[in-house]
C-alpha cells in the first residue's frame, strides 16, 4: 500500500454524518465514475467483493429466474453458487482452467436460453490469471438478448482497461485491496440505469447488502448504514493517485509489468498457466521436481516475497505472482529476483540472472 494511503487512514477518525466526511463521499463517489468510466452511480459497501457479488445476485433476481454464469475457475464458480442460492436456476457453463470462454461458445448459450435475465462473466479471473475478452462479450449479450451483464472485476479494475458506458455492461464491482492499493474491506458496484430501474422494481429481499438501499442513499451522497470510515478515507486518497497518475497510464503499467513478469517465468525455465493471460497476476507451474512447500518457504523466509499458491486441483502446482496495484518496475525486478534466490537455495538448476536479465529487457527495451 502507498505510505500516503495508510497515512490518510491513520489520521483522527471523524464521524459519519460529520460534514468533514461527507465531503470526502461525495469526492469519492466521483471519483469512483472516473475509474470506472461511467456516468453511472458506483455505490461504496463495507465488505469484501464477495458482498458485492452478492449484493448484486440478491438485489437484482428473484426466486425461479434464470441466470448463466461462466465458471472458469474460483471466483467464476462462485457466481454460480450465489445465483444456486438465491434464484435457484444456474446455468453454468464450466471451462477449463487456464482459458477463457470464446464468444461463439457464449453465442450458443444464449440461443439455448433465450429466456436468461442475466450472463455472471470474471473479467480477471484470480485462481488461473485469466482474462476474459469483456468488450466483445458483453456487445455479444446486448445483440443477442436482454440479459444483464454482470462482470467480477475485483482484479481487473485498475489493471485492464475497461469502459463501463461504452461496454454496455450493467453490473461491475472490484475490491479495495486489488487495483486500489488498500487493505480488504470495501466492494465498489457500479450499477447501470438498466439495472437500477430492475432493482427499483424488485421485492426487498435482502437488508444489509441491498443495492436498492445503497442507491437510494447514494442519491444523496450517503451510505444506508455506518460504513468503514477509515477506508473510505483511504480510498479518497487512493483514487487522488490514480487521477494523478492517470487510468490509460495505468493499463499500460499493469500491461507492462505482467509481459516482464511473464518474461522472467519464461527465461528460468518456468511454464505459465494460462492461455489468456491477466494483466493483474501471473500463475506459473512449479518446474518439474520442485516442491512447492520448499520453494515458498524458500522465497517467503529467506527472501520476504510472498506468493499465493495453487487452488483446488492446482494445488502445489502452480503459485501467483500478483502485479496489481501499487507496484512498479524495480518491484518485478525484485520478485524475479528473489524468485531465482529461493531456486537457488532448493537446488533447482537454472541460469542465475536469466530471469532478472529478461525483465530488465523488457522494460528497459520498452
Amino acid at each position: 500500500m502507498p505510505e500516503n494511503v495508510m497515512l490518510r487512514m491513520a489520521a483522527p477518525i471523524i464521524h459519519h454524518r460529520n460534514p468533514e466526511f461527507m465531503e470526502i463521499l461525495t469526492r469519492v463517489h466521483e471519483d469512483l465514475k472516473y475509474l470506472f468510466r461511467t456516468t453511472q452511480p458506483v455505490v461504496v459497501l463495507s465488505c469484501s467483493g464477495t458482498g458485492g457479488m452478492e449484493a448484486t445476485i440478491s438485489s437484482l433476481f428473484k426466486q425461479g429466474d434464470k441466470v448463466i454464469t461462466v465458471n472458469a475457475g474460483k471466483f467464476g464458480e462462485r457466481w454460480g453458487e450465489l445465483v444456486r442460492i438465491f434464484t435457484g436456476n444456474c446455468i453454468e457453463e464450466k471451462i477449463a482452467w487456464g482459458s477463457a470462454i470464446q464468444p461463439e461458445r457464449l453465442a450458443e448459450l444464449l440461443k439455448e436460453h433465450p429466456d436468461a435475465k442475466g450472463v455472471c462473466l470474471t473479467h480477471s479471473e484470480t485462481s488461473t490469471g485469466t482474462a476474459a475478452d469483456i468488450q466483445t462479450l458483453s456487445a455479444l449479450i446486448r445483440e443477442q438478448s436482454d440479459a444483464l451483464v454482470l462482470v467480477d472485476g475485483i482484479t481487473a479494475v485498475g489493471a485492464h482497461e475497461f469502459h463501463f458506458d461504452d461496454w454496455g455492461v450493467d453490473i461491475c464491482i472490484t475490491g479495495s485491496q486489488k487495483g486500489l492499493m488498500m487493505p480488504p474491506g470495501l466492494a465498489l458496484v457500479a450499477v447501470s440505469e438498466r439495472a437500477q430501474d430492475i432493482i427499483k422494481g424488485q421485492s426487498m429481499t435482502q437488508y444489509y447488502l441491498s443495492l436498492k438501499h445503497a442507491l437510494k442513499a447514494h442519491a444523496k451522497d450517503d451510505t444506508p448504514f455506518t460504513p468503514a470510515v477509515s477506508l473510505v478515507i483511504g480510498l479518497d486518497e487512493a483514487l487522488q493517485m490514480i487521477k494523478a497518475e492517470g487510468i490509460e497510464h495505468i493499463w499500460k503499467r499493469h500491461e507492462s509489468l505482467a509481459d516482464a513478469c511473464r518474461q522472467g517465468c519464461h527465461a528460468l525455465g518456468m511454464k505459465l498457466f494460462s492461455n489468456s493471460p491477466s494483466f493483474a497476476v501471473t500463475p506459473v507451474w512449479l518446474p518439474e521436481g520442485v516442491k512447492w512447500s520448499a520453494f515458498n518457504k524458500a522465497l517467503k523466509n529467506s527472501n520476504g516475497i510472498t506468493v499465493a499458491a495453487g487452488q483446488d486441483d492446482y494445488k502445489d502446482k502452480i503459485f501467483r505472482i500478483s502485479h496489481l496495484g501499487f507496484y512498479d518496475e524495480l518491484d518485478m525486478l525484485t520478485v524475479i529476483g528473489g524468485i531465482e534466490r529461493a531456486l537457488k537455495e532448493i537446488n533447482f538448476p537454472f541460469e542465475i540472472g536469466a530471469g532478472v536479465s529478461a525483465v530488465q529487457k523488457a522494460f528497459l527495451g520498452n
